[in-house]
């Protein structure tokens, strides 16, 4: 599987578009950690973007949400060590994160909500005058 593969997969299952840019806000992060761990950005990158894509499907049911989306990866090519990620990135699974690729997600998922409120607060409520030191 590939990236436009995936964002195909994305745009066919996710209506909304915040959660749209979520899921590309999410994969953005996880391809800047697997740069700086020295990890597979492209492995990375694509759990990142395909983390969420059957929330919709699941009507937002924690205990339907990510299995789902770990079985749909799976189908789609994606690796097993995405599908996995995918799977324990729900606490409500109670699977224990075991790789840096699991714990990577579990943490670059509501990051992507603390930098969006970040700029939130901000007079002109814009993204690009976020900096590092305001998050």
């Amino acid at each position: 599987m590939n990236r436009e593969e995936a964002l195909d997969s994305v745009k066919a299952n996710v209506e909304n578009e915040n959660l749209v840019k979520h899921m590309l806000a999410t994969e953005a992060i996880m391809r800047a950690l697997a740069r700086r761990l020295g990890e597979d950005r492209e492995e990375w990158g694509l759990t990142g973007l395909l983390h969420d894509i059957d929330v919709e499907l699941t009507e937002g049911d924690m205990n339907s949400h990510g299995k789902l989306g770990a079985d749909l990866v799976r189908e789609m090519g994606a690796s097993e060590a995405t599908a996995h990620a995918i799977l324990c990135h729900n606490e409500a699974h109670g699977i224990p994160l075991e790789t840096k690729l699991d714990k990577a997600l579990f943490c670059a998922d509501p990051l992507t909500g603390l930098i969006i409120a970040a700029a939130l607060v901000r007079p002109d409520k814009k993204l690009d005058g976020v900096e590092a030191r305001s998050v």
